[in-house]
């Protein structure tokens, strides 16, 4: 039998990637088979707040449709991309795909709405943030193991999880880390993964939007963006492509974008990097801002922002859909109010936190770790519906 070795990160890596987890804040064995890394992604596919992703609203809550895109598959998809391009670009894969499968953690049932509301209901306890969120989950909420809470995730991957470098006051464990993440520029795989998320949310939101009828293909017809992708599907496959059933060209055009977007995002990237000449780990840290090399090309910059914009207003901004939004900020308005007046109606392993944490705090994180289909289901049931 061939003996067994331990595996090790990828040799191919970059003088600038990631390569040390920095341990866990519980000391653990190595395990034989994995990277550190690895581990932690792992850990954050098996929990339970990422299989509850699969119930959370991306932009249209998940009884609308079976194929439009929830907090689960968008994140799958930022994965995709980011562990491709880091291999591109010589960064650390495992390190990037594990930070994409985290990055929506912390989100509350009934998408940016949801937070929104849960935000304005928390005002005097320290607010409502899903990226705080999804280090209280990783950190604190998720059970998992008999000696310590949370998923016991390598210092590296929770500093590549503070996209703003702040926890919420109750989480002191954090704070060491959040200095660390302060006092230099951010790993490379952090802010890949914060482009691909751009990327991939812009594109699939006009792929749904469409799929919906709340976009329409004429009018997106007017936008260069789309118009360009167009012509150039068009020119590619001739009268085949002037023949397809609508749905099918939406996807091809679809897929044209991300492509010709995910490539220009890996040379934009390549070429400032290599104008860099990045030597070490250190020599990133010493980065300001202004030379941060992870991104698009000014004018595909240009390109993702005004079709957001157009999504803003076509789109997230639909009657429909702020219909669909209001109904969950109702919603949450009344679970919170109802928990924080009666939190005995939480259960015992929830309640137990209060004295630690704060009442609004622990009612915070019982509405937010909710599903859009069990936050309506608790909605109904303490209204009589």
């Amino acid at each position: 039998m061939e003996q067994l070795r331990k595996p090790e990160l990828n040799d191919n890596l970059a003088a600038y990637a990631t390569s040390d987890s920095g341990g866990r804040l519980h000391d653990e064995p190595d395990q034989i088979f994995r990277t550190p890394f690895q581990r932690d992604r792992d850990r954050i596919i098996h929990s339970k707040a990422f299989r509850r992703l699969g119930y959370k609203t991306q932009v249209f809550v998940n009884s609308e449709g079976d194929n439009y895109r929830t907090r689960l598959t968008h994140s799958l998809e930022v994965s995709q991309i980011a562990r491709s391009v880091a291999a591109t670009l010589r960064l650390n894969g495992d390190l990037a795909e594990t930070l994409a499968l985290a990055h929506d953690l912390g989100h509350t049932p009934f998408g940016h709405a949801g937070q929104d509301r849960l935000h304005a209901l928390m005002q005097d306890a320290g607010g409502f943030e899903h990226n705080r969120q999804s280090m209280r989950i990783v950190s604190v909420l998720e059970e998992r193991y008999p000696f310590w809470e949370g998923l016991n995730l390598t210092r590296a991957t929770l500093k590549g999880m503070m996209k703003h470098g702040e926890v919420y006051s109750c989480d002191t464990h954090l704070l060491d880390l959040c200095k660390e993440r302060l006092s230099g520029f951010p790993a490379m795989e952090m802010l890949l993964v914060d482009c691909c998320d751009r990327i991939a949310y812009v594109h699939h939101d006009l792929e749904d939007g469409l799929d919906s009828g709340y976009l329409e293909f004429e009018d997106l017809k007017a936008h260069p963006y789309w118009s360009e992708a167009m012509r150039s599907c068009n020119d590619q496959y001739g009268e085949g492509f002037r023949a397809l059933r609508r749905p099918l060209q939406i996807r091809t055009i679809i897929r044209h974008l991300l492509n010709v977007c995910i490539t220009d995002l890996i040379v934009t990237s390549t070429q400032s990097l290599q104008k860099l000449q990045l030597l070490s780990v250190e020599a990133v840290r010493s980065l300001n801002p202004e030379q941060n090399p992870i991104g698009n090309s000014p004018a595909m910059a240009s390109s993702i922002r005004s079709i957001y914009e157009y999504l803003h207003k076509k789109l997230y901004r639909h009657p429909d859909v702020i219909r669909m939004s209001r109904r969950g900020e109702r919603m949450i308005e009344l679970l919170f109010r109802e928990f924080t007046s009666r939190p005995d109606m939480m259960p015992r392993h929830v309640q137990r936190r209060i004295d630690r944490d704060g009442l609004e705090r622990v009612v915070s994180d019982y509405i937010s770790g909710m599903t859009d289909r069990y936050a309506e289901k608790q909605f109904l049931y303490l209204t009589g519906g």
